[in-house]
Parts: structure tokens; sequence; C-alpha cells
């Protein structure tokens, strides 16, 4: 992480782009657009300031690895893997069809995307045998695992933290993006997560609890770590379903979306501050 190339409205820049990537794929077959956009600013940090990848050669050895448990937020992770450069941004136009592997799940086809993933609790355990691996070989890499609130009601994620805590993985990071839902209902009227920080300590994880929409709390959660020698380090992120738009911020019949084209145009409207910005024909065109 280099502080002199920390620049917040660079953030705002790029995570506002990956916005409209996720508008754009909200049609011809839809995608998971709230639960996207609540990802979409740690997934930007993590790429800008955190991780230590190559777009030239995004599997190279020493690159960091980032597994998205939450498989159904891979909008955000197109979006960014296209402003990065490791995807052509014209790819994400073709978002479900059979002309490209672009889908609704991560897919390894996709430079960048080290694991499928979409059923959900699989993934700490694969990122912390990464993480196992790393350590046994003496190597540096940086290992993250994005999951998602009500993911946390699969044992499997539970299980993992205890396997990662008896190896001492401190290399290892599982990010919680906590926007108190799940599918269609709120996480606490289903099975309560409350207080998630002390059941993660108890797990023996060092944890930080942030606002995963602030660059700053991110910044200062991960510019530091491990949070403490020999645990896993976890980030609870507090974040907003559906992010940026209001119209679907905390909706629960917001989790999956299939918009037609008009609104579409409508919602990258919304998204720029409706008659507070000066859109361009290419902005609002959908693809």
């Amino acid at each position: 992480m280099n502080d002199k190339d920390y620049n917040e409205e660079r953030l705002h820049a790029t995570a506002l782009k990956v916005r409209e990537h996720i508008v754009r794929m909200s049609t011809g077959g839809g995608c998971f657009t709230g639960a996207s956009l609540s990802a979409v600013d740690m997934i930007v940090y993590l790429y800008a300031h955190f991780f230590n990848v190559n777009a030239a050669n995004p599997y190279d050895n020493d690159r960091d690895y980032f597994f998205l448990s939450k498989g159904h937020d891979v909008p955000a992770l197109y979006g960014t893997l296209a402003e990065l450069g490791l995807i052509e941004k014209e790819r994400l136009a073709k978002h479900l069809s059979l002309d490209d592997h672009i889908y609704w799940h991560p897919n390894t086809r996709i430079p960048g995307i080290e694991f499928h993933s979409g059923s959900l609790g699989h993934l700490p355990s694969v990122a912390l045998g990464v993480a196992m691996d790393i350590k046994i070989s003496g190597a540096k890499n940086k290992v993250v695992c994005i999951l998602g609130d009500g993911e946390l009601n699969e044992g499997t994620c539970w299980e993992a933290l205890l396997v990662a805590n008896a190896y001492a993985l401190d290399n290892l990071f599982f990010v919680v993006d906590r926007n108190t839902f799940q599918a269609n209902m709120r996480t606490e009227d289903l099975i309560p997560l409350e207080p998630l920080a002390q059941k993660f300590e108890a797990f023996g994880a060092a944890v930080k609890r942030i606002n995963g929409h602030s660059y700053a709390e991110l910044h200062d959660a991960f510019n530091t770590y491990p949070f403490k020698q020999g645990k896993v380090n976890i980030v609870i992120a507090d974040t907003i379903r559906g992010k940026g738009l209001p119209s679907i911020e905390e909706r629960a019949d917001r989790w999956f979306c299939n918009f037609s084209g008009e609104e579409v145009a409508q919602l990258l409207l919304e998204l720029h501050g409706n008659a507070n910005t000066h859109l361009t024909s290419e902005t609002l065109v959908v693809r």
C-alpha cells in the first residue's frame, strides 16, 4: 500500500463508474443489483490500495489473492476488473450472453477470478487453504475473502475460522459485507447475527468494524496488518444494500433486479444526482 497514491476523489470516481456498470448489467436477464452495490467501495479500495495485482499479468506468483465468497456480487468485481484494465469494458455488455463467460457468479475463465463461487459458505475454506500454503512457503502474499452477512449462517464459515486461527493465519482477511439483508429479508429477522464482533473474537480472530462506504475508514483498517500477530483479520464492514441509488436502497425486493432499458436510463440519472449533473450520451446508453 502506498499512502502517496491515496486519493479519495479518484476512488469515488472509480466506484461511480463501477456502479454504472452494475446498473447496465441489471437488464437483459438482470443481476444481483442491490447486493453488488453494497460491496463496490470495498472492492474498489482493495484493488486500488491494498492488493498487489499486476493487470498485465494477473496470475503473477507475487499477487495477492481475492476470493468473492458472496459470488452474486460479481457485477461489482467485473466492473472493477474492467476499470483496472484486466478485462475489456466492452465485454460487460455481453453479460449473460452465450458469446462470453460473464455470468451471474464468478467464472475462472475471466482474468482475475481466482475461484468459482456462488454456493455460499465454501470460499472461506478455499481462502484459508491458499493462506496456509503461502505461510508454509514463507511467501508474503495476502489473502482476502469477502463474505455476505447472511452467508454466516453457513457453519462452514465458522469451521474455516477455527482452522485458520489454529494455524495462526494472520495473512488471511475475512471481510463481511454487513448490509443486514440476506436474499429478501433482514438478517436479524431470520437468524440474528449480533453481537457479531464478539462472536468472531470468541473464535480467536482480531476484529475491526468500520463503515464499508468510507474510504478513510477502509484505509485506516487495512493500513496496519496483521491486526494482531498470529490471528485471522476480520473486517465487519457496515454497508447499505443498493448504495448509490436511493430508490432501491435497503429494499428487500431489490436483491435481484431485471430492469427495462428505460428504467436503467433513469437509474443512471439517479446515480449521477438527476438534474445536478451533465451526462453524455455515452454514459446513458443502455447496452
